[in-house]
């Protein structure tokens, strides 16, 4: 089981990034799908995320309105456009994967699978 993050850069305030997540060694469609971040000095926290069981999908009230998390099956990939980008946007951003209840969706330990990040620098 693999996950691999890309898509991170060094952008300005305004600017809009959208972050892939590719996934391999499982069919990922059964599970849960979560986008995190993690600034320095700070606790990871979930941004957006998607349930297989329901469907719903879920964002922080943060980034509402301006990150938009989505999937190509055929790719097995999960996305995470992210317009408007603010300073305190930037984090390293992981994606992850697990069978993950709807209230869950933001806490990173439920997850059973996560890559290793790609970095989000807004200035």
């Amino acid at each position: 089981v693999q996950l691999v993050e890309s898509g991170g850069d060094s952008v300005q305030t305004g600017g809009s990034l959208r972050l892939s997540c590719s996934i391999s060694g499982y069919t990922y469609r059964r599970y849960s799908m979560g986008w995190f971040r993690q600034a320095p000095g700070k606790e990871r926290e979930g941004v957006a995320g998607f349930t297989t069981g329901s469907g719903n999908t879920y964002y922080a009230d943060s980034v509402k309105g301006r990150f938009t998390i989505s999937q190509d099956n055929a790719k097995n990939t999960v996305y995470l456009q992210m317009n408007s980008l603010k300073p305190e946007d930037t984090a390293m951003y992981y994606c992850a994967a697990g069978l993950v209840s709807n209230r869950d969706w933001a806490v990173p330990a439920e997850y059973n699978y996560g890559g290793q990040g790609t970095q989000v620098t807004v200035s």
